[in-house]
């Protein structure tokens, strides 16, 4: 996936997209976007159901008194949170730049093509069949669900004469979703297991714990260390498999490396926030309008930019309707969705016109 022009030697192809990228810019992005990250925690752990003024805040940071309720509201609630909205944010973000530039789709994000309703479908197999099941355990039924999502999506999309196209992808994983979805939610409903499955459905990160960060946060971080050392592999492969191979890539070793990465990402934010789509559809695109389509600088700020929105639309989640909390799925869709129209209908017309 790539605007530059198919008529360049392979080389000259590799060379435009590295003259695209934007380090400088994306060096101020990632220090602006921590910076803010930072802003965005405290304002987050401020304000909610309760209202926390900064000195509360940074007394419980440093100086920790368990006998003071807003000091356990910050530690226990708000705080892994907010972190896990952060890691949430990054992984959903770096799963879709991954997606995009290895199968060169601009429309791949981990909620249109399977893998969140198939996580959720294991999550609802084992709430139903396994209760009280450890939350490692429930991470790994995640990964699970994940790769079959994705394994069914891409057999089904693969299965036409003309191949997989943007478009066959799209309408594959539209279907697949809603059949994983419908046998999540029944599976949910037969068991009575509904009221526990609400919470993936809708998306929210408020039952976060810091056992649960525990878990996920190294896996996260060390998915992302993978993300950028494939990057390079990653900006070849968005050129074309064509151009990657005449330039000597193993591209089969880069997809597998990748889809591996995008699976324990995926299932790994499932598993935290549920069925959150789109955060892995807006943000590399919006990144690579930012630092051009070196994936060497579009992985990195797709994460921070990414947390950012996650985080965002947790503290616009718990403060519109306080003491009420809106879906963060609902909000994220709300941008989401005339995004997705707005990409689809831009594809449609390429087509048209070749």
């Amino acid at each position: 996936m790539s605007k530059f022009n198919s008529s360049l030697t392979d080389k000259e192809q590799v060379k435009e997209v590295k003259n695209s990228a934007k380090p400088v810019r994306g060096t101020v992005i990632i220090s602006g976007g921590i910076i803010f990250l930072l802003c965005a925690f405290a304002v987050s752990i401020s304000l909610g159901a309760a209202d926390i003024n900064l000195s509360t805040i940074w007394n419980a940071l440093f100086n920790f008194d368990g006998s003071v309720t807003q000091h356990q509201i910050i530690w226990e609630l708000r705080f892994p949170r907010i972190i896990g909205a952060a890691i949430v944010g990054a992984a959903f973000s770096v799963a879709g730049a991954l997606m995009q530039g290895m199968t060169r789709n601009p429309l791949a994000d981990s909620g249109l093509l399977g893998l969140n309703a198939g996580a959720v479908m294991m999550l609802a197999i084992s709430f139903s069949f396994f209760p009280g099941l450890p939350y490692v355990y429930v991470v790994l039924m995640s990964f699970f669900g994940a790769a079959l999502g994705a394994g069914i999506v891409y057999g089904i999309g693969s299965m036409s004469r003309n191949g997989l196209t943007p478009l066959r992808l799209v309408l594959a994983g539209a279907a697949v979703t809603a059949l994983l979805t419908a046998l999540s939610e029944g599976i949910a409903l037969y068991f009575n297991v509904g009221q526990d499955m609400a919470f993936w459905y809708a998306g929210g990160v408020s039952s976060t714990r810091w056992s649960h960060l525990a878990i996920i946060t190294p896996i996260v971080i060390t998915m992302l260390f993978i993300a950028m050392r494939i990057s390079k592999s990653i900006t070849i492969l968005s050129l074309g498999e064509e151009v990657a191979v005449s330039l000597g890539e193993r591209t089969v070793r880069t997809k597998l490396i990748s889809a591996g990465v995008i699976v324990v990402l995926a299932g790994l934010a499932v598993s935290v926030v549920g069925a959150v789509s789109f955060v892995g559809l807006i943000v590399p695109h919006l990144t690579r309008r930012l630092v051009g389509y070196d994936y060497r600088w579009i992985i990195p700020v797709s994460a921070v930019v990414g947390a950012i929105l996650v985080v965002v639309a947790d503290l616009f989640a718990r403060t519109l309707n306080a003491p009420f909390e809106i879906p963060i799925g609902a909000l994220i869709s709300l941008i989401g969705v005339p995004f997705f129209l707005y990409l689809a209908r831009k594809e449609v017309r390429q087509y048209e016109s070749v």
